[in-house]
């Protein structure tokens, strides 16, 4: 018999000059880009987190904190591929990602598949087992009014 869970991520950066936009290890055209310790790519991050709570594991930054100089610029891929093999120690493997990135501007439909297609390969997975969608905040709150970015995953992890 089967065992399944699932795990939620959820991560917020700034928007900031000066720096890339970089979201699921692609990076978006833009002025603005995300503040942070690493290349602060939300996507990756939210679903890292939900990869580890799938298995149990904590979170983000119990594993890669900010104070820690290793993660300065650091490629978050890397984070989502340690989280993934982290899970699969645990004798797990993952069945699906379901993620959203909530973003004001630019408009992101035109990197989606490129995006998906960066995902599957970090994590191992055909690329019908990876969703990435995109909403706007209606220009309310942070994100609305172009200070922030969000991004929400909820991943499916299976024991045979």
């Amino acid at each position: 018999m089967s065992e399944y869970r699932s795990g939620l991520g959820w991560d917020v950066h700034r928007l900031a000059p000066g720096r890339p936009l970089i979201l699921g290890g692609i990076t978006i055209p833009s002025e603005l880009g995300l503040e942070g310790h690493s290349d602060a790519d939300v996507l990756a991050h939210a679903i890292t987190d939900a990869l580890l709570g799938a298995a149990a594991l904590g979170d983000i930054g119990l594993h890669f904190p900010d104070s820690d100089p290793r993660w300065k610029g650091a490629d978050s891929l890397r984070f989502l591929a340690h989280a993934r093999e982290l899970v699969e120690q645990r004798g797990f493997r993952v069945v699906h990602v379901d993620s959203t990135v909530i973003l004001e501007r630019p408009k992101l439909k035109d990197y989606r598949l490129a995006i998906r297609e960066k995902l599957a390969a970090t994590l191992g997975l055909a690329l019908d087992r990876v969703s990435v969608k995109f909403k706007t905040a209606e220009n309310v709150g942070p994100v609305g009014e172009g200070r922030s970015a969000e991004a929400q995953a909820i991943v499916t992890v299976e024991r045979a």
